[in-house]
């Protein structure tokens, strides 16, 4: 059974029920205010017949024999009244009036004797105004309940049809997202689904248009990652099976030196392996981190004297801007010296001669020390910047592997200072600069246990 079935059988089912219990109290209400209305009307009269029976039943031994003496209707100031009165077995023992039997019982009203609590019998007391009341009794509550079966019928029709519209204008966004997410699971990834409202169901398609772009940029990630380390295997192998295929048809003794490119091919594909092994490892979460207290305006000093050759070839300045009162967080300094080298030489690669790259350390927040790599470079255009962290990324389709690299440096990176529970990103101009900006948290209390040793 569909949504839109259940939904309108559950209304139907709540409607039809309220109707029928609104109709049932309505007739029992009318019907006890009558009743209560006529013992009201009659009440002093049922009590005085009530005790005089029950002191003639004790009195003659708990016997109703020779009740036909009692003149029970003396005290009685209506007009004609009538009374009739049966024993435990329902017999007639006493009737006074000429009405029929049946009609008084019918229209009268009836009272038990009961004495200690056990039944002597009952009478029914009778006269006409209150078989009028009676009428009046019988006939208001039958009118109430065909005024609102005849209501109550009409209204359950008009629900009805308000909650078949209802049930099917709540299960009609879903009616249209049921075939997406099928076609979806068939492999039809990026599909997306109209998004015609603002409420929960407008929000449950965004989610689902969110979750499938995802999906395909996923897919288009793997399928991309499948080319690029097969096109970067591919050019080392290439290189090492051309070389090998040269020495064997010169068929003469191999030199030393003939071997180095050789080498050098091995290490590029070694380190490109170990590259996608440690990238997988820290994509996992399953990246192992030594973190100890670490100055980070000391490894600051450390990275720019290691590079500071590199740097010193271009006429590139390189300077330490410290903004901090105490540097030192708790991090892995070969994982960050990792981080900041490769930050670092890019920045070198691509800063013009005569540059300035700054390392800046700056704490704005309290809980994060901010580290800043900026340069004076040639910049990066906005439409790289958002895949600027993606594996084997190049900015520029011309680049070699060898000017550029595998591209799997700000890959690494990032996933280095995600590790460390950080935060990084790239802001960049084009022909005025680029700066990498990383935010690592900075636990103090952390830092202190270690120091006492806990």
């Amino acid at each position: 059974m569909g949504l839109h079935r259940k939904i309108f059988l559950a209304l139907a089912i709540a409607i039809v029920g309220i109707s029928f219990v609104f109709i049932l109290l309505t007739h029992l209400t009318v019907k006890g205010s009558i009743e209560a209305g006529i013992k009201e009307t009659r009440g002093k009269e049922i009590t005085n017949l009530t005790k005089e029976l029950t002191t003639f039943f004790i009195n003659h031994n708990h016997s109703w024999e020779n009740i036909e003496q009692l003149k029970v209707l003396e005290n009685i100031h209506q007009d004609d009244p009538e009374i009739l009165v049966m024993d435990r077995q329902h017999h007639v023992i006493l009737k006074k009036g000429d009405a029929p039997n049946k009609l008084v019982q019918y229209l009268g009203i009836k009272h038990e004797l009961t004495i200690e609590h056990e039944r002597a019998g009952e009478f029914f007391y009778y006269d006409p105004e209150i078989a009028n009341f009676n009428k009046i009794m019988i006939g208001i509550p039958i009118s109430v309940v065909i005024l609102l079966i005849g209501c109550g019928s009409l209204l359950i029709i008009i629900s009805l049809i308000i909650a078949y519209r209802l049930s099917k204008w709540i299960a009609a966004p879903l009616r249209i997202l049921l075939p997406m997410i099928d076609r979806l699971g068939k492999g039809e990834l990026g599909i997306q689904a109209p998004v015609q409202t603002k409420d929960e169901y407008g929000k449950i398609a965004e989610a689902f248009n969110h979750m499938s772009k995802e999906l395909e940029q996923a897919e288009m990630v793997r399928r991309n990652l499948t080319a690029d380390v097969a096109h970067e295997l591919r050019t080392p192998l290439s290189i090492i099976s051309g070389k090998l295929d040269v020495l064997q048809y010169q068929g003469q003794m191999i030199k030393p030196e003939a071997l180095l490119p050789l080498q050098d091919e091995l290490i590029r594909l070694n380190q490109l392996v170990e590259d996608l092994r440690i990238l997988s490892l820290a994509e996992a979460g399953k990246l192992e981190l030594k973190k100890i207290p670490t100055n980070m305006l000391d490894l600051a000093y450390q990275l720019l004297s290691a590079i500071g050759p590199l740097a010193e070839e271009k006429g590139i300045s390189m300077k330490i801007d410290n903004q901090t009162n105490d540097p030192i967080i708790c991090v892995d300094p070969d994982r960050m010296k990792q981080v900041f080298l490769n930050l670092l030489t890019n920045a070198i690669r691509y800063t013009p001669n005569y540059g300035t790259i700054f390392f800046r350390l700056m704490e704005e927040d309290p809980h994060y020390l901010k580290v800043t790599v900026e340069d004076t470079g040639i910049g990066i255009e906005k439409e790289h910047l958002s895949h600027l962290f993606d594996r084997f990324y190049r900015t520029d389709d011309a680049r070699t592997r060898y000017s550029g690299g595998t591209g799997l440096g700000l890959a690494i990176a990032k996933q280095y200072v995600l590790s460390h529970d950080g935060i990084i990103e790239v802001k960049s101009m084009v022909n005025q600069g680029t700066s990498f900006i990383i935010q690592l948290p900075n636990d103090i209390s952390k830092i202190e246990k270690i120091n006492n040793g806990q």
